[in-house]
């Protein structure tokens, strides 16, 4: 996958710096909402007993809060960005089909 603007590919130079900006404020943002993190979470039980940890860090739980994460939100970020500057992100075209 590489990132594309208006069908081609950016400049290595452009594409850098828009890269770096984009993660930058990424991670800017991701961490303000972070700043009561704790490395524990609640514990609960499922309806079977087995132990998971509750919102807003439930790991490894079918249901847990999809933002609870600020590396993947950073991600997401980051993203939102590149695309907001016009970019779009598509398949590397590699060899012809034999």
């Amino acid at each position: 996958m590489q990132w594309v603007r208006d069908g081609q590919v950016p400049a290595p130079e452009a594409l850098q710096q828009d890269t770096v900006s984009c993660r930058q404020q990424a991670f800017r943002e991701s961490q303000s909402h972070w700043w009561g993190y704790r490395p524990y979470s609640a514990i609960g039980r499922d309806p079977f007993g087995r132990p998971f940890g509750a919102w807003p860090y439930g790991y490894g739980h079918p249901y847990m809060y999809p933002y609870g994460d600020p590396v993947f939100e950073e991600a997401r970020l980051a993203e939102f960005c590149m695309r907001a500057k016009g970019y779009e992100l598509v398949p590397v075209e590699t060899g012809k089909a034999r």
